[in-house]
Formats: structure tokens, C-alpha cells, sequence
């Protein structure tokens, strides 16, 4: 998944050998949209922030592992019209919205309907080709409740499809 966004060889690996933590936060400001601030923190890499603003317009930021970025996000359940924004096919579309695994097998499924959905786009655009596209959420993994991000990945005529399932540790702690 890394290498098809031309991650470097040594961020993939720390990624794969280490763990990755997640704070997410999530607010209104005012009456704009929704807000969902994401740190990460992947040990031997620098943290790195993503801000997502739920109003499905156009966004930049610049990211130490993935470099600069335009990106869009916006919440749905799966009751609306789910309308891939990337280049995708029924599969990745099947798959993004956890009716099918990787494989294509049926045994996947968000665990409720009815709960808001986060789908997100991003592009870099500085020149490494590529597009993502993700469903963040809730499914049952070998029968516990577990936080989701789905995401396919297309880039000069190639895809892939990564399931990336989250631990809960509970509560962030302010230091």
C-alpha cells in the first residue's frame, strides 16, 4: 500500500516494524461542520496531524510520510448514496463500503447502518500519481467491536484494497 504512494523504503519499514497510535478528536466549531483531528504517531518517524473538515470541499496539507496532500472529507451512513470519488470499480466500491473483504468475500460488514461513516479523498500533488480513497468506521473482528479505516489506492493503473484495523486503549491523556 505504501510503496503504490512512493513511500521511501525506510518509512515503510518503520511503519510495518513499529506501532502506530492514533488521538482523534472530533468537535464542531461554531456552526461550521464537523471537525476530526487525527495525530499519529509512528515510533522512529516524526508525528504527523491530519485535520479533516466534515464539508466535502477541498483541502491541502503537508504530511511527512506522504508530502503534500489535497484532500476532502465528509460524514454519510450507508442508508445515503455512497458516490466513490475515485477512479475505482464496483469491487472497490463493494469494498469501501464493507460489504466484501480484500478477497471479495462476503463475511465483512460495518456493524451499524444507521452510525455516521467518515469517507475522505486525498491526492498528492506533487507529482507520485496517486489517489486514496477511505471509509473509516466500526466492524466486528473475530467478534470485537474495532475502529476501521478502509482504503483503496489506485496509482498509474494499479490498485489496491487494505483493511487497517485499530486497537482501543481508551481515552487520550493529557499529559
Amino acid at each position: 500500500m505504501l510503496a503504490l504512494q512512493r513511500v521511501t523504503w525506510v518509512a515503510r519499514k518503520a511503519v510495518e516494524l513499529t506501532p502506530v497510535a492514533l488521538t482523534v478528536v472530533g468537535y464542531t466549531k461554531g456552526a461550521a461542520a464537523q471537525h476530526i483531528d487525527i495525530t499519529t504517531v509512528v515510533a522512529g518517524l516524526a508525528t504527523t496531524q491530519e485535520n479533516r473538515v466534515m464539508d466535502w470541499q477541498d483541502d491541502q496539507h503537508q504530511d511527512k510520510i506522504f508530502g503534500k496532500c489535497r484532500h476532502k472529507s465528509r460524514l454519510f451512513n450507508m442508508a445515503d448514496t455512497f458516490d466513490m470519488e475515485g477512479p475505482g470499480s464496483v469491487e472497490d466500491e463493494a469494498f469501501l463500503r464493507a460489504e466484501t473483504l480484500r478477497d471479495g468475500k462476503i463475511e465483512s460488514s460495518f456493524l451499524n447502518d444507521d452510525e455516521h461513516h467518515v469517507q475522505t479523498w486525498a491526492t498528492n500533488v506533487e507529482g507520485k500519481g496517486w489517489q486514496a480513497e477511505q471509509v473509516w468506521g466500526f466492524e466486528a473482528v473475530s467478534g470485537v467491536r474495532r475502529y476501521s479505516r478502509r482504503v483503496v489506492i489506485w496509482n498509474r493503473g494499479e490498485t489496491v484494497r487494505a483493511r487497517i484495523v485499530y486497537d482501543y486503549k481508551g481515552p487520550h491523556q493529557k499529559p
